[in-house]
């Protein structure tokens, strides 16, 4: 009979003699390989968190806010295809609905040298923002360039060290594995007609697994992050968004909390499934 490996080293420290198995057990314990990323659909639950960020007098003309999230992440053979929709309905104080609804998708390159993005925002059903294009890096690392087709035909340059979007999740990652607490990467997501943007993340913790409502991540370990993203200008201070969440190994992420500036949104995942990679 073939024993699954952990049974088969456990058969072998019980039948040799006992220096031997003195001997196995000095030798040290491997480390886990990275968890690859995993192709997965989720839904998320929005709701409004507070609305105190507002103007310079600290008031929100934001009373209520409601919605849902859907993120999914397919396994293209060569490259990932995700797909995210935003669909939320804001109140202001005078009692008046305002729904906005964000439509985001984008191919990248396993290698994480190639991108094509497509993101359309609606207010109210009209169109008030659109990106289209492809981007690519020259090397890992390296810089790059980013050829937008809409709103407007135009080549903009990314710096070096820029990464797209699931090289940018898997870079977070590692480094919260690494057991780093704050880092810095130029990002270009397509959702801005000016090429990359800064990001800084603060790792806050490095967490064993820890039991879940969702088998497919109880037996994985997890990270807590703060992102804040930033025009790549001299005098920029502010950051145009800010999300907080906590990172499965996988890529898998749950508890975001998602600052717009004048009012936050808590989203909460309520369906979760893991797809299978069919390549």
């Amino acid at each position: 009979m073939r024993f699954p490996a952990a049974v088969a080293a456990l058969v072998f420290l019980v039948v040799q003699p006992a220096g031997v198995a003195a001997w196995a057990a000095a030798l040290p314990t491997p480390v886990a390989e990275p968890v690859p990323l995993a192709a997965h659909r989720a839904l998320y639950q929005l709701t409004l968190a507070n609305a105190s960020n507002g103007d310079s007098n600290g008031d929100s003309d934001i009373v209520a806010a409601s919605g849902t999230m859907g993120y999914e992440v397919i396994d293209a053979c060569d490259g990932w295809a995700v797909r995210q929709k935003l669909d939320m309905i804001v109140t202001n104080t005078d009692g008046q609905d305002t729904h906005m609804v964000s439509d985001y998708a984008t191919w990248e390159s396993k290698d994480g040298l190639k991108l094509r993005f497509h993101m359309r925002q609606l207010t109210d059903q009209a169109v008030t923002s659109q990106t289209d294009g492809e981007a690519s890096l020259e090397r890992r690392g390296g810089p790059g360039i980013v050829h937008y087709t809409t709103p407007h035909n135009a080549t903009v340059t990314l710096p070096v060290g820029t990464l797209f979007p699931m090289a940018h999740t898997a870079a977070i990652i590692a480094a919260a594995r690494a057991g780093k607490k704050f880092i810095t990467l130029p990002l270009f997501d397509g959702t801005d007609e000016n090429g990359a943007e800064n990001s800084s993340i603060a790792i806050l913790d490095w967490k064993q697994p820890f039991p879940t409502k969702w088998p497919g991540l109880s037996g994985l370990p997890s990270t807590r992050v703060r992102l804040a993203f930033f025009d790549r200008k001299p005098d920029t201070i502010m950051p145009n968004y800010q999300v907080g969440m906590r990172y499965w190994e996988n890529g898998v992420a749950d508890d975001l909390q998602m600052d717009f500036g004048d009012f936050v949104m808590n989203a909460k995942m309520t369906q979760f499934t893991l797809l299978p990679h069919k390549c």
